[in-house]
């Protein structure tokens, strides 16, 4: 699995090679009673796996009577690489086989700046922590953008925060430099993978995954895998339209009216925290806009969490609007969980209970009757989870394989 003997040529080694991601290593017994082979088949599959460089051998295992077996594992040579970018942040992660962080870096950057920059910028910080963690090559790479991605052809289009990056070619840059397979998603998109592979939604074949950051998006995950619909751009819940009555509601990025977004993003929540200090409606936002010369969203947030009126306003209102646009995904997606995650999750409590209140009051009873609607627990290294994740599962992919698992 260190990209230089190849990848799993038959349904049985990807059984085998996805149980040592997920479970760790294996005794050799265990290994082929989990994927049901008979001791002959098995034995003949994981030599050829350790054969071509894909599974190493440890200890003895514990024995079961007669020969004792020994302990296998993912090779200690294989290394994923994940970038994650932010409208304002770069994390650069490197992962053994088994999705575990070895090294990372972390950074301030703008988009804007344009791909080439920002993306020559994540490639020097990928090759400086290959070193750190003692790799030699990346079996794969993942990268999440904040925007639309045409999944298919590893592009961003149009995405509404970052000129100069439609329809360039992300994944053919990075997988020209990095000599190895490479996938480019929605972020959002990487959030619930990461989610579905060791958070909360772990337990969960069909569960929603909602970002609530500088953007709103919602990640869909159906049978246990990332459903992206016909285009790649299913999720985009932050342009539904959410205005009340007559009023069309403020302009949005994306150049409609009244979207979730335009009401509840980051920058949506840092214009009405302006406007509130400007009318002399929250001296404690007036404090931090003094303190700083500037309002975030994560101003609101904690000044929500200390009990500014206006803030708690704020949040509220967006949380409502929120549930709103849930109680119909409820009502026509029927996830087992709904997860919140994203920057403004950091609100908390007081934001999960809105929306709560909205989708339970709102959706089909039939649905909603046993949702459970939670904060994430993994908070951004969901995002390197579930790319490192959709790497290694494009790999591990071999006719049949999808069918089998089902």
């Amino acid at each position: 699995m260190d990209g230089t003997h190849g990848w799993p040529d038959n349904v049985d080694q990807a059984r085998m090679l996805r149980i040592l991601r997920d479970e760790g290593e294996r005794s050799r017994a265990q290994l082929g009673d989990a994927t049901g082979l008979t001791g002959a088949r098995a034995t003949i599959e994981i030599d050829r796996l350790t054969a071509r460089g894909l599974i190493e051998h440890g200890g003895p295992a514990v024995s079961r009577g007669g020969r004792r077996s020994s302990m296998v594992r993912i090779s200690s040579g294989t290394r994923f690489l994940s970038i994650a970018l932010g409208a304002h942040s770069m994390e650069v992660v490197v992962t053994d086989g088994e999705l575990r962080p070895l090294a990372r870096a972390a950074e301030s950057t703008d988009l804007r700046r344009g791909p080439a920059l920002v993306l020559g910028r994540a490639l020097e910080l990928a090759a400086k922590l290959l070193l750190d963690a003692g790799g030699d090559r990346f079996s794969g790479a993942g990268i999440g953008i904040p925007g639309p991605v045409d999944f298919r052809d590893g592009a961003p289009v149009a995405p509404p925060f970052l000129p100069g990056w439609h329809r360039f070619g992300v994944r053919e840059l990075l997988a020209t430099e990095l000599c190895c397979p490479v996938l480019v998603d929605n972020d959002v998109n990487l959030l619930a993978l990461g989610e579905k592979h060791a958070g909360v939604g772990k337990p969960f074949d069909t569960f929603l995954f909602v970002k609530i950051g500088a953007g709103i998006g919602a990640g869909l995950i159906v049978d246990g895998e990332v459903y992206r619909g016909a285009d790649g751009s299913a999720g985009d819940i932050g342009h539904t339209a959410v205005s009340i009555g007559q009023d069309d509601g403020p302009d949005c990025v994306c150049g409609n009216t009244g979207c979730l977004e335009a009401y509840f993003g980051g920058a949506a929540l840092s214009r009405d925290a302006l406007a509130a200090v400007r009318a002399g409606r929250s001296a404690a936002l007036a404090a931090r806009l003094a303190r700083s010369g500037t309002l975030t969203a994560h101003d609101v947030a904690d000044a929500a969490t200390h009990g500014d009126p206006v803030s708690v306003a704020l949040v509220r209102d967006g949380g409502h609007r929120v549930g709103q646009v849930l109680a119909t995904m409820v009502s026509f997606f029927n996830p087992g969980l709904i997860v919140i995650g994203g920057g403004l999750a950091g609100i908390g409590h007081s934001l999960l209970a809105e929306i709560r209140s909205v989708v339970y009051r709102a959706s089909l009873p039939l649905a909603s009757r046993a949702l459970p609607i939670v904060l994430s627990e993994l908070g951004t290294e969901a995002t390197h989870l579930g790319a490192a994740r959709m790497v290694s599962d494009h790999l591990l992919e071999v006719p049949g394989a999808r069918s089998a698992r089902r």
